[in-house]
């Protein structure tokens, strides 16, 4: 298996962040598992590539300050 790290995952923008770990964090407001705020979650479905490539980054930005 290789490993695309972060990079693969914006090239692949259509795909949802979510893993099946729905938790939210209260102090934060993202989810545990996918790092998204429930507007993002609630968004997703019918968000264009566009938004969700923003949303991609705005994870990406999370978890690497977190």
């Amino acid at each position: 298996m290789t490993d695309h790290g972060d990079d693969s995952v914006i090239a692949d923008h259509t795909a949802s962040p979510c893993i099946n770990v729905c938790v939210m964090n209260v102090d934060s407001g993202w989810c545990e598992g996918c790092w998204r705020t429930l507007d993002e979650i609630a968004a997703w479905s019918d968000a264009t590539d566009e938004q969700k490539r923003s949303i991609w980054q705005h994870i990406l930005l999370r978890r690497e300050t977190r």
